[in-house]
Protein backbone atom coordinates (compact mmCIF):
# COMPACT_ATOMS: atom_id res chain seq x y z
CA UNK A 1 0.00 0.00 0.00
CA UNK A 2 1.52 3.06 -1.00
CA UNK A 3 2.46 5.69 1.03
CA UNK A 4 0.09 8.04 -0.07
CA UNK A 5 -2.93 5.99 0.62
CA UNK A 6 -2.60 4.54 4.11
CA UNK A 7 -3.42 6.86 7.10
CA UNK A 8 -2.22 6.77 11.19
CA UNK A 9 -5.70 4.98 11.70
CA UNK A 10 -5.19 1.92 9.58
CA UNK A 11 -1.36 1.75 10.65
CA UNK A 12 -2.64 1.97 14.77
CA UNK A 13 -4.93 -0.34 13.77
CA UNK A 14 -2.63 -2.91 12.10
CA UNK A 15 -0.05 -2.30 15.05
CA UNK A 16 -2.51 -2.89 17.94
CA UNK A 17 -3.36 -6.46 15.88
CA UNK A 18 0.58 -7.20 15.99
CA UNK A 19 0.85 -6.06 19.38
CA UNK A 20 -1.80 -8.78 20.15
CA UNK A 21 0.18 -11.60 18.20
CA UNK A 22 3.42 -11.05 19.37
CA UNK A 23 3.53 -8.13 22.01
CA UNK A 24 6.03 -5.16 22.27
CA UNK A 25 9.10 -6.89 21.41
CA UNK A 26 7.78 -8.32 18.18
CA UNK A 27 6.44 -4.92 17.03
CA UNK A 28 8.83 -3.20 14.54
CA UNK A 29 8.00 -0.77 11.66
CA UNK A 30 9.33 -3.18 8.92
CA UNK A 31 6.83 -6.04 10.03
CA UNK A 32 3.97 -3.13 10.37
CA UNK A 33 5.07 -2.26 6.60
CA UNK A 34 4.70 -6.04 5.47
CA UNK A 35 1.37 -6.21 6.70
CA UNK A 36 0.42 -3.04 4.90
CA UNK A 37 2.20 -3.81 1.88
CA UNK A 38 4.39 -0.81 2.24
CA UNK A 39 8.08 0.10 3.55
CA UNK A 40 8.67 0.92 6.64
CA UNK A 41 9.81 4.28 5.79
CA UNK A 42 5.75 5.18 5.21
CA UNK A 43 5.22 4.05 8.74
CA UNK A 44 7.96 6.39 10.21
CA UNK A 45 6.88 8.82 7.93
CA UNK A 46 3.01 8.77 9.62
CA UNK A 47 3.78 8.11 13.35
CA UNK A 48 7.08 8.86 13.79
CA UNK A 49 8.50 6.38 16.33
CA UNK A 50 8.17 3.27 17.38
CA UNK A 51 7.80 4.90 20.93
CA UNK A 52 4.54 7.08 19.22
CA UNK A 53 3.15 4.34 17.81
CA UNK A 54 2.69 2.60 20.87
CA UNK A 55 1.26 5.20 22.49
CA UNK A 56 -0.94 5.88 19.32
CA UNK A 57 -2.23 1.89 19.61
CA UNK A 58 -2.71 2.11 23.91
CA UNK A 59 -4.75 5.27 23.15
CA UNK A 60 -6.58 3.14 21.11
CA UNK A 61 -7.38 0.32 23.17
CA UNK A 62 -8.11 2.49 26.35
CA UNK A 63 -11.13 4.05 23.38
CA UNK A 64 -12.63 0.87 23.39
CA UNK A 65 -14.06 0.51 26.81
CA UNK A 66 -17.74 1.77 27.42
CA UNK A 67 -18.78 3.47 30.81
CA UNK A 68 -21.84 2.66 33.01
CA UNK A 69 -22.95 5.45 34.49
CA UNK A 70 -23.18 5.24 38.80
CA UNK A 71 -25.83 7.77 38.72
CA UNK A 72 -28.10 5.07 37.24
CA UNK A 73 -26.52 1.88 38.16
CA UNK A 74 -25.23 2.60 41.72
CA UNK A 75 -21.78 3.45 42.33
CA UNK A 76 -20.43 0.08 43.05
CA UNK A 77 -22.31 -1.62 39.97
CA UNK A 78 -20.19 0.76 38.03
CA UNK A 79 -17.23 0.05 39.91
CA UNK A 80 -17.74 -3.90 39.26
CA UNK A 81 -18.09 -3.29 35.52
CA UNK A 82 -15.44 -0.90 35.26
CA UNK A 83 -13.07 -3.25 37.06
CA UNK A 84 -14.05 -6.34 35.20
CA UNK A 85 -14.30 -4.61 31.50
CA UNK A 86 -10.84 -3.27 32.26
CA UNK A 87 -9.78 -6.87 32.75
CA UNK A 88 -11.28 -8.05 30.15
CA UNK A 89 -9.51 -4.89 27.67
CA UNK A 90 -6.10 -6.49 29.23
CA UNK A 91 -6.65 -9.83 28.46
CA UNK A 92 -7.25 -8.86 24.61
CA UNK A 93 -4.55 -6.92 24.68
CA UNK A 94 -2.16 -8.62 27.11
CA UNK A 95 0.53 -5.82 26.08
CA UNK A 96 -1.43 -3.02 27.31
CA UNK A 97 -0.35 -3.27 30.72
CA UNK A 98 3.25 -4.03 30.55
CA UNK A 99 3.62 -1.55 27.77
CA UNK A 100 2.14 0.96 30.72
CA UNK A 101 4.98 0.26 33.05
CA UNK A 102 8.00 0.64 30.30
CA UNK A 103 6.59 3.39 28.03
CA UNK A 104 4.18 6.71 28.94
CA UNK A 105 1.55 5.71 27.11
CA UNK A 106 -0.89 8.25 27.81
CA UNK A 107 -3.36 10.10 26.21
CA UNK A 108 -7.34 10.90 25.94
CA UNK A 109 -7.94 7.29 25.58
CA UNK A 110 -6.68 6.83 29.38
CA UNK A 111 -7.88 9.74 30.59
CA UNK A 112 -11.58 9.30 29.81
CA UNK A 113 -10.92 6.10 31.52
CA UNK A 114 -9.13 7.82 34.55
CA UNK A 115 -11.97 10.54 34.44
CA UNK A 116 -14.51 8.25 34.75
CA UNK A 117 -12.87 6.14 37.61
CA UNK A 118 -12.70 9.42 39.32
CA UNK A 119 -17.17 10.15 38.65
CA UNK A 120 -17.70 6.74 40.09
CA UNK A 121 -15.83 7.14 43.18
CA UNK A 122 -16.98 10.40 43.78
CA UNK A 123 -20.18 8.87 43.43
CA UNK A 124 -19.84 6.78 46.02
CA UNK A 125 -18.84 9.65 48.79
CA UNK A 126 -15.06 9.81 48.54
CA UNK A 127 -13.20 13.10 47.98
CA UNK A 128 -10.00 14.81 48.18
CA UNK A 129 -6.84 12.39 48.32
CA UNK A 130 -9.06 9.21 49.16
CA UNK A 131 -11.11 9.59 45.70
CA UNK A 132 -7.44 9.51 44.10
CA UNK A 133 -6.48 6.48 46.50
CA UNK A 134 -10.07 4.90 46.01
CA UNK A 135 -9.57 4.63 42.16
CA UNK A 136 -5.52 3.36 42.98
CA UNK A 137 -7.10 0.70 44.67
CA UNK A 138 -8.71 -1.08 41.72
CA UNK A 139 -6.55 0.01 39.17
CA UNK A 140 -3.74 -1.37 40.81
CA UNK A 141 -5.54 -4.60 41.67
CA UNK A 142 -6.59 -4.84 37.78
CA UNK A 143 -2.79 -4.31 36.49
CA UNK A 144 -1.40 -6.61 39.06
CA UNK A 145 -3.74 -9.65 38.06
CA UNK A 146 -2.91 -8.80 34.63
CA UNK A 147 0.52 -8.89 35.44
CA UNK A 148 0.43 -11.70 37.32
CA UNK A 149 -1.53 -14.11 34.49
CA UNK A 150 0.90 -12.97 31.77
CA UNK A 151 4.13 -14.59 34.14
CA UNK A 152 2.09 -17.37 34.67
CA UNK A 153 0.98 -17.72 30.73
CA UNK A 154 4.82 -17.21 30.31
CA UNK A 155 5.99 -20.12 33.17
CA UNK A 156 3.83 -22.66 31.77
CA UNK A 157 6.18 -22.49 28.35
CA UNK A 158 9.49 -22.19 30.20
CA UNK A 159 12.33 -24.19 31.27
CA UNK A 160 13.61 -24.87 35.04
CA UNK A 161 17.16 -23.94 35.44
CA UNK A 162 19.02 -26.38 35.53
CA UNK A 163 22.21 -27.23 37.74
CA UNK A 164 25.26 -29.23 38.64
CA UNK A 165 24.25 -32.86 38.31
CA UNK A 166 21.33 -32.46 36.02
CA UNK A 167 22.87 -33.34 32.70
CA UNK A 168 20.96 -36.29 31.56
CA UNK A 169 18.15 -35.65 33.45
CA UNK A 170 14.54 -34.95 31.66
CA UNK A 171 13.97 -31.53 31.47
CA UNK A 172 11.13 -30.01 33.64
CA UNK A 173 8.59 -27.46 33.30
CA UNK A 174 9.15 -24.12 35.51
CA UNK A 175 5.73 -24.98 36.83
CA UNK A 176 6.99 -28.58 37.58
CA UNK A 177 10.06 -26.93 39.16
CA UNK A 178 8.14 -24.91 41.52
CA UNK A 179 5.64 -27.09 42.71
CA UNK A 180 8.40 -29.66 43.68
CA UNK A 181 9.94 -27.07 46.34
CA UNK A 182 6.62 -25.79 47.12
CA UNK A 183 5.21 -29.26 48.39
CA UNK A 184 8.52 -28.98 50.99
CA UNK A 185 6.18 -26.83 53.01
CA UNK A 186 3.13 -27.85 54.39
CA UNK A 187 0.61 -25.14 53.79
CA UNK A 188 1.76 -24.99 50.06
CA UNK A 189 1.50 -28.10 49.59
CA UNK A 190 -2.46 -28.78 51.03
CA UNK A 191 -3.42 -26.00 49.12
CA UNK A 192 -1.96 -27.83 45.86
CA UNK A 193 -3.36 -30.64 47.04
CA UNK A 194 -6.70 -28.92 47.13
CA UNK A 195 -6.80 -27.32 43.69
CA UNK A 196 -6.04 -30.76 41.80
CA UNK A 197 -8.26 -31.31 39.25
CA UNK A 198 -10.78 -27.78 39.65
CA UNK A 199 -10.94 -26.35 36.37
CA UNK A 200 -8.03 -23.54 35.90
CA UNK A 201 -10.33 -20.94 34.66
CA UNK A 202 -13.08 -21.50 36.65
CA UNK A 203 -10.53 -20.72 39.91
CA UNK A 204 -8.99 -17.47 38.00
CA UNK A 205 -12.46 -16.28 37.85
CA UNK A 206 -13.13 -16.98 41.28
CA UNK A 207 -10.64 -15.55 42.65
CA UNK A 208 -10.69 -12.18 40.35
CA UNK A 209 -13.98 -11.94 41.56
CA UNK A 210 -13.08 -12.63 45.26
CA UNK A 211 -10.71 -9.74 44.80
CA UNK A 212 -13.24 -7.47 43.19
CA UNK A 213 -15.72 -7.55 45.99
CA UNK A 214 -13.23 -7.72 48.65
CA UNK A 215 -11.72 -4.22 47.39
CA UNK A 216 -15.30 -2.84 47.19
CA UNK A 217 -16.69 -3.98 50.93
CA UNK A 218 -13.40 -2.57 52.16
CA UNK A 219 -14.06 0.46 49.93
CA UNK A 220 -17.30 0.76 51.82
CA UNK A 221 -17.06 0.19 54.77
CA UNK A 222 -14.29 2.57 54.71
CA UNK A 223 -17.71 5.12 53.42
CA UNK A 224 -19.20 3.52 56.37
CA UNK A 225 -16.79 4.11 59.28
CA UNK A 226 -16.02 7.78 57.69
CA UNK A 227 -20.11 8.71 58.00
CA UNK A 228 -20.34 7.17 61.52
CA UNK A 229 -17.35 9.63 62.93
CA UNK A 230 -18.48 13.10 61.17
CA UNK A 231 -22.02 12.11 62.85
Amino acid sequence: MPRETLTRDQIVRAAVELLDSEGIDGLSMRKLGQRLGSAATAMYWHVGSKESLIVLAADAVWSELTFIDPAEAGWRAAARALVHDTYALGKRHPWLVPAISSHFVYGHGMARFQDHSCAIYEAAGFEGWELDWAVNSAFTFVAGTLLVDATEATIATAQAPRGKGDEGKPAQSVTEWAYGIASQYPRLRARMEDQQGVDPAALMSEKFEFGVEAILDGLEARLRAHARDTA
